[in-house]
């Protein structure tokens, strides 16, 4: 079962390439590949996003499985920003709420070390403090003690 690991922008995959030429020698509905891709990506709009297409050749199925994009590109688009900071000790890029951090999580808990949301949105706050964007009006490192301390239990349940 051959599988084709491409990077599609959410909601824009297209026959064209690289899913065309790299589906084509399989035998597959490439305009029904495309359709699928498009509707489980269309939360992602104007993100890229890994999509593996598994192709069994014999019986002409496939099945399509879309990756999450990279933590730093969800926050990015939480606060439509282009990048993050080049220096994030000192310049800061934008803020968000711990409900936003919530929401982050739970779009990546599946791809994250953390099966708890409180911890999953821990791992996106490490990532804010990479990219100079602060948490809740604070740099993300007191963000995080405030989590640690319980201020944000019962956002951050389950």
């Amino acid at each position: 079962m051959p599988d084709i690991k491409v990077l599609v922008e959410g909601n824009k995959a297209s026959a064209g390439a690289p899913l065309g030429p790299a589906l084509g020698p399989l035998g597959v509905n490439i305009g029904e590949v495309v359709n699928q891709i498009n509707e489980k990506t269309k939360s992602y709009a104007g993100m890229k996003v890994p999509v593996t297409v598994s192709v069994d050749v014999a019986s002409k199925t496939f099945e399509i499985s879309v990756g999450s994009p990279p933590t730093s590109a969800l926050i990015k688009k939480e606060l439509g920003l282009e990048k993050g900071s080049s220096n994030p000790r000192t310049e800061f890029k934008g803020n968000l709420s711990m409900a936003q951090v919530k929401k982050i999580a739970e779009m990546k808990i599946e791809n994250l070390a953390s099966y708890k949301i409180k911890s999953a949105a821990k791992e996106i706050i490490g990532v804010c403090n990479s990219m100079g964007v602060k948490v809740e009006g604070k740099p993300a490192k007191e963000s995080l003690k405030e989590i640690d301390e319980g201020k944000f239990d019962s956002l951050l349940q389950g």
